[in-house]
């Protein structure tokens, strides 16, 4: 990708979804409840990369209890605007979740095809406990297969970025959740 001297994302953005004061709001929310319900216990968040790296690092800062970290990698996209419907595990956890408490933290819940891969993988290895924080969840995007404990914000079916969300891993280091101009990845007639 070119980029010009002067990078100006804003010129690419339909419209701004999800503020800076929005997000740091809701964050601390969400940081607020889950360090209620996890009162006494020890918090394995799990990172979906690259996606989630902003969102968990904020969301962690906020929870008021001993957490750990660890990521995976999972390839539904490709570089396409649409899960391929293909679900892989690029970078599994490095730590066992057997018998620990453990919070996915996701950036976006779309179809849940993702999502309900990961619960199931991860269920099968035995977590005292399995909820899922999601950023943002798509309207529809949630079923019985892929729950989400806590959501951040619903948000129509538009194709997003910022906040760590990329398109052609570009806009992933914008303030905020905005909505990419179709032009920029629909192919044209």
């Amino acid at each position: 990708m070119s980029v010009p001297a002067e990078w100006r994302p804003e010129d690419d953005l339909a419209e701004v979804l999800v503020t800076e004061a929005a997000l740091t709001r809701r964050v601390a929310e969400l940081g607020r409840q889950i360090s209620s319900d996890y009162q006494g216990m020890e918090l394995l968040l799990v990172g979906v990369l690259k996606g989630a790296v902003m969102f968990l690092v904020d969301l962690a800062r906020q929870i008021r209890r001993p957490v750990e970290l660890d990521f995976m990698a999972i390839s539904s996209y490709g570089a396409s605007t649409q899960s391929s419907g293909i679900v892989r595990i690029l970078k599994d956890l490095d730590e066992s979740v057997e018998g620990r408490h453990v919070l996915i933290v996701e950036d976006i819940v779309d179809s849940g095809l993702t999502l309900a891969y990961i619960l199931r993988t991860l269920r099968a290895r035995q977590p005292a406990s399995l909820k899922v924080c999601g950023l943002l969840v798509k309207d529809g995007a949630r079923g019985e297969e892929a729950p989400v404990d806590y959501v951040g914000f619903e948000i129509p079916n538009r194709f997003v970025v910022g906040y760590g969300l990329d398109y052609a891993e570009a806009y992933r280091n914008l303030p905020y959740v905005a909505v990419l101009k179709p032009e920029l990845y629909r192919d044209p007639d």
